[in-house]
């Protein structure tokens, strides 16, 4: 008998390893995780191949109108065990990487219609569940039906401390309290902004990493999959 296949919903705070939790729990299982920042970069790869974007300033009248154009999908790559991004059936996972998309993203993403259609799209891929989604308004607003919903907080602290650890790994030189400041500036911002504000789902499990190895927090939320699925 297979077991059912159901939706995973993870939202929390910035710089808490939510994507790293569901990217481990969707290869774990086979699910396919649905990264909604990858959908906001194809998007913004569309809009730099139809020349929407020009000194960072985006056309959105004219992308707005392509919306009905653009089909986003994620497939599971068994060989790299992790799911590629595709753009109207073109494997564009490299691409939607580099820095040309990297540096326009931001403006397209706050398009209230591009973020409705994304919305939409993500919820027609919820239709046949076996997925695993990360973000600030995913058990609230994307998948409120979700059969399972975590939070993912820890301290600003210890997020701060994580990724200061993370970017002196990569040779960069950063200051521990500008990045403190800037997790706590970005916790305001999710918190209160008008459109899909942070916040924890009243079904959701609240998941404490503060003093967590990576280990034990995916030892954690496959026993909670499996409690669901069994």
């Amino acid at each position: 008998m297979t077991q059912p296949r159901i939706i995973i919903a993870i939202d929390g705070h910035s710089s808490c390893g939510k994507s790293t939790i569901a990217k481990a729990v969707a290869a774990r299982f086979g699910y396919v995780f649905i990264d909604s920042g990858a959908m906001y970069r194809a998007v913004t790869l569309f809009a730099l191949r139809h020349n929407l974007i020009e000194n960072g300033i985006v056309k959105e009248r004219e992308l707005i109108g392509l919306l009905p154009e653009i089909k986003i999908e994620f497939r599971f790559n068994s060989e790299k065990q992790k799911s590629d991004t595709y753009l109207n059936g073109e494997n564009v996972e490299d691409e939607i990487r580099q820095l040309p998309v990297s540096q326009n993203v931001s403006p397209v993403a706050t398009i209230a219609e591009v973020r409705a259609e994304m919305v939409r799209q993500q919820q027609e891929m919820g239709k046949n569940k076996g997925i695993v989604m990360d973000g600030r308004d995913i058990g609230t607003v994307v998948f409120p039906e979700a059969e399972l919903k975590l939070f993912v907080t820890a301290s600003p602290e210890i997020r701060a401390q994580r990724r200061f650890d993370e970017l002196t790994a990569k040779g960069e030189t950063v200051s521990y309290d500008e990045i403190l400041q800037n997790v706590l500036e970005r916790d305001h911002i999710d918190s209160t902004r008008e459109t899909s504000p942070l916040r924890k789902a009243e079904d959701a499990l609240v998941l404490d990493n503060s003093n967590m190895t990576r280990e034990e927090q995916l030892k954690w939320v496959v026993e909670k999959v499996e409690e669901k699925i069994h």
